[in-house]
């Protein structure tokens, strides 16, 4: 059954014309290998309006601009901007400034849209009058440890209980993943902040709720998601994202009770590893120094038997790469929020994506 809300009095939004013209906007740094089929995917959309995307391309240095300036060459819908500075908040605002359609629809390099995503999520924005619409990231891969990140991802124990991870009724969110934007609400609210370099989404949604409008978690809308495929790449991206997503609490002052079980964890984490060097300098003796090591022998051991026997996996070598993942999950994010929180993002980068 649905859970949509109810109509509600929210800011007049200019009415749609039934199929309105439409701008995928997509940030690319170091994509290769993917662009070619989240392009594809996104051309390939059945769609009855006019659309157009635009490529914000970094400074890339594995060839991905030459892919780049190969699908435009081939289709007159891609055009490309340059984004010299790499962040995505900056990428995203000059897509869409480049962009000229009513209805702005953002797209991953490294996701693939599923055929009916944009009639659908259109469809959404008539019907429900949102200014957002976002859906399930369905993470996939290719290979044991991306396989093992994606089932993570894919899981509550993995990246926790957003709705755009594992929701399956239509409701109102406080964030959505990608995101299909009325252009007007963008224009009112300013678009995304280029001071941030991670969580860009949530801050840019929280504006959007703050001025009144409605963001949009439908299940129906499905992307495929292809997550970092090795374990550095994986622990860079973690850490970058908990340090941005604690400056943004450190910023607002108040923040979801979901983001906390991660810097919990890793805090007492922390606390254990200390306990244990003093151990061993025979600083801290007796037996009750051995209390501050149950929380995180606790964590281990209850994520150890999430990793082999919840998630899924063929055989132990597959099981215990669950463990390792969502250990680099859970600690990278929660060591990063942790920082964010005391001290600000500063000049963090997440840079997984760069060789």
């Amino acid at each position: 059954m649905s859970s949509t809300p109810a109509p509600t009095t929210r800011p007049a939004l200019s009415e749609l014309p039934e199929y309105p013209a439409v701008s995928y906007v997509m940030p690319v740094l170091n994509e290769a290998n993917h662009l070619g089929e989240a392009v594809r995917a996104v051309l390939s959309q059945e769609y009855p309006g006019e659309q157009e995307l635009v490529l914000a391309l970094g400074a890339s240095n594995d060839g991905t601009d030459e892919v780049a300036a190969g699908l435009a060459a081939s289709d007159p819908r891609v055009r490309l901007v340059a984004n010299p500075r790499n962040d995505i908040p900056i990428g995203l605002n000059l897509a869409i400034a480049a962009s000229r359609n009513p209805v702005v629809i953002r797209v991953d390099a490294h996701a693939e849209l599923p055929a009916g995503y944009t009639a659908a999520a259109v469809e959404i924005l008539h019907r429900t009058g949102a200014a957002n619409v976002g859906g399930v990231m369905v993470a996939k891969g290719r290979g044991r440890f991306q396989s093992a990140v994606a089932r993570a991802y894919n899981s509550p124990f993995g990246l926790g209980g957003g709705s755009w991870h594992h929701g399956e009724a239509e409701t109102e969110s406080d964030s959505a993943y990608l995101g299909v934007f009325r252009r007007e609400v963008l224009d009112e609210v300013g678009g995304y902040d280029e001071t941030l370099r991670r969580a860009e989404d949530w801050e840019l949604n929280h504006r959007i709720r703050s001025a009144g409008h409605l963001i949009l978690f439908t299940p129906k809308l499905k992307v495929t998601y292809w997550p970092r495929d090795n374990w550095d790449a994986l622990r860079r991206q973690m850490y970058a994202t908990g340090v941005w997503r604690g400056h943004l609490v450190r910023r607002h002052q108040s923040t979801p009770w979901r983001y906390l079980p991660p810097p919990a964890v890793a805090a007492l984490v922390a606390v254990s590893v200390l306990v244990g060097l003093l151990q061993l300098l025979g600083v801290a003796r007796g037996s009750g120094w051995a209390l501050a090591h149950v929380p995180s022998l606790g964590y281990l051991a209850g994520v150890t038997a999430v990793g082999v026997t919840r998630i899924g996996g063929d055989g132990i070598i597959d099981r215990l790469l669950n463990v390792i993942v969502l250990v680099t999950v859970h600690l990278g994010w929660g060591a990063g929020f942790i920082k964010g929180w005391l001290t600000g993002a500063a000049t963090t980068v997440d840079r997984s994506r760069v060789p």
